[in-house]
């Protein structure tokens, strides 16, 4: 996995809170249906970046503390939930080393950050944090790049602007993931994928695409010029005030056992 720089990644903090699609409330439903997120339980949010699940699990009864390595990422989740009346604990720690006590959580939650852990050290983590019987749930949120899409023509032009970029394409992040979790002591209960089109402002997917890594790891001027040329091609491929991108969804829900 490529470094991000950190200072410029949360940086961007502001571009996430507004410019970036929330995690789909219908995968929270179907993760609420097998057992993550119900009233009452205790859940941490790893990598919560600006909260997109934390608000979520907090809106549908959960007592949720999230926790980012990023203050900045922070601030921001805490000025949105606190415009959605969502009382939230705050922490900030990595997800490998969080120095939240053992065995005080039902459930663990990690949205679109999984792939920046060290893997096993955070399922062995998470696995110290939960109850007996605990569950984790990974979930993944990427644009799908389907060439002729304004997804697909938007990751060409990031390579052509990054060539050393190495997370394009169509992945599948599970299978790693479900290794992290099985040699930390879970057991897997179910994993699924579904593809959904994902309605972006033309602007806001501007802003989405300058704050991901990607293009974070650029230079200034080299992420300006980025910038140009994506504005250039959304006026030219797909002109209007709204695009449609397609994204994957998978998620991995899996129990702590003993």
């Amino acid at each position: 996995m490529p470094a991000v720089d950190g200072d410029r990644f949360g940086s961007r903090a502001a571009d996430y809170a507004h410019h970036r699609a929330e995690f789909p409330a219908d995968a929270v439903d179907r993760m609420v249906e097998v057992g993550v997120g119900r009233p009452g339980q205790r859940l941490l949010d790893v990598g919560c970046g600006t909260g997109t699940l934390a608000r979520q699990f907090a809106a549908r009864g959960c007592l949720v503390t999230g926790l980012d390595v990023d203050a900045r990422m922070l601030e921001a989740a805490r000025l949105l939930a606190d415009e959605s009346g969502l009382d939230i604990v705050w922490h900030e720690a990595p997800a490998e080393r969080t120095g939240l006590r053992g065995a005080s959580f039902d459930i663990v939650a990690a949205a679109q950050c999984w792939h920046w852990f060290d893997g096993q050290a955070a399922a062995v983590e998470v696995r110290r944090l939960l109850v007996p019987g605990g569950l984790l749930a990974i979930g993944n949120f990427d644009w799908l790049p389907v060439p002729g899409s304004v997804s697909g023509e938007s990751e060409a032009l990031i390579q052509a602007h990054h060539p050393a970029w190495d997370l394009g394409g169509i992945r599948d992040p599970l299978p790693e993931a479900i290794g992290h979790v099985e040699d930390a002591g879970f057991d897997v209960l179910t994993t699924w994928v579904e593809d959904i089109d994902v309605a972006y402002a033309t602007g806001s997917w501007r802003r989405r695409i300058g704050g991901s890594a990607a293009i974070v790891n650029l230079e200034p001027a080299a992420a300006e010029a980025f910038d140009r040329d994506l504005k250039a091609l959304l006026a030219e491929r797909f002109p209007g005030d709204e695009v449609e991108a397609p994204h994957r969804v998978s998620v991995l829900v899996a129990r702590a056992t003993g």
